[in-house]
């Protein structure tokens, strides 16, 4: 399923792409939309996990570093029988963490320096769990690729804007009621896009770490203490199109940002792991 959702999530980024190119240039506009579309979904399924712990400036650790950390990532892995994944820390003080990569064996784990100072070793466990689940189900990768797509929307919106402001009219009825269209309705996209994929994919992957960790209690106070920290401040660098890959929305506190409802209410996630355990 996992690998049609990615099918259809870069098909759908060309078909954008192929629709503002003709509405900004014509043929000759869709041609070169054609290719930068290609070489986008190249580059989104190859490098888009780079990027993203680029932009959060994730530095990569090892077990002379971290080794606490580091075994305990090592201890999950092998609980959860997959690889053992790349470990990184974001020098940030609001607990949150995610998971990227391409595959079980191209995956990546990152957890913020509050999270390894504000959790205890059962919470902590948790969260990593949670995030090893994702990549045991293949979710890392659709979510890497939703996040370059939806940064690719809020590009297209923008360009749209300028569109409908200076688009010249043709005999395509005007390129200008094209871009407003797309101005109007592209955010909303984005941020359906977004729900679809985290929603489902978040309690699954609850359920997930609490199977490899035999503690749903302690994932469910972590999530408790991470949603308070989010509230209070967000993690830095963090922007609605990568704020699906969280295990909490980094963005929670943040005014408008509330609008990228990309995960299900912390509540009902602690609702039903505080089930499981009964």
């Amino acid at each position: 399923m996992n690998a049609v959702k990615t099918v259809f999530l870069m098909t759908l980024m060309m078909v954008l792409f192929l629709f503002i190119g003709y509405q900004l240039g014509g043929e000759a506009g869709m041609t070169i939309a054609l290719v930068f579309s290609l070489v986008l979904n190249f580059g989104s399924y190859w490098f888009s996990d780079k990027i993203v712990l680029k932009m959060y400036r994730a530095k990569e650790v090892n077990r002379e570093s971290a080794p606490k950390f580091y075994d305990m990532i090592e201890g999950l892995a092998r609980k959860a029988n997959i690889p053992m994944p790349k470990v990184y820390i974001i020098n940030d003080s609001t607990p949150n963490a995610f998971a990227t990569g391409r595959s079980p064996k191209k995956a990546a784990v990152a957890a913020t320096t509050g999270i390894l100072q504000g959790l205890n070793n059962d919470e902590l466990a948790g969260v990593m769990a949670h995030e090893l689940a994702h990549v045991k189900h293949r979710d890392t990768l659709i979510s890497t690729i939703a996040a370059t797509l939806v940064g690719s929307i809020t590009y297209i919106a923008q360009m749209a804007g300028w569109l409908f402001m200076f688009g010249r009219s043709d005999d395509r009825g005007g390129s200008g009621i094209g871009g407003l269209v797309l101005l109007i309705l592209s955010p909303i996209l984005a941020m359906l896009i977004q729900m679809a994929i985290s929603r489902s994919r978040e309690f699954a992957a609850d359920k997930g770490g609490a199977e490899i960790t035999g503690n749903p209690m302690g994932l469910a106070s972590a999530l408790q203490k991470i949603a308070h920290g989010n509230q209070m401040k967000p993690v830095n660098h963090s922007y609605p199109t990568t704020a699906h890959m969280f295990i909490i929305n980094p963005l929670a506190g943040g005014g408008l940002s509330k609008l990228f409802s990309t995960h299900p209410p912390t509540e009902e996630r602690i609702k039903r792991l505080t089930a499981m355990t009964r």
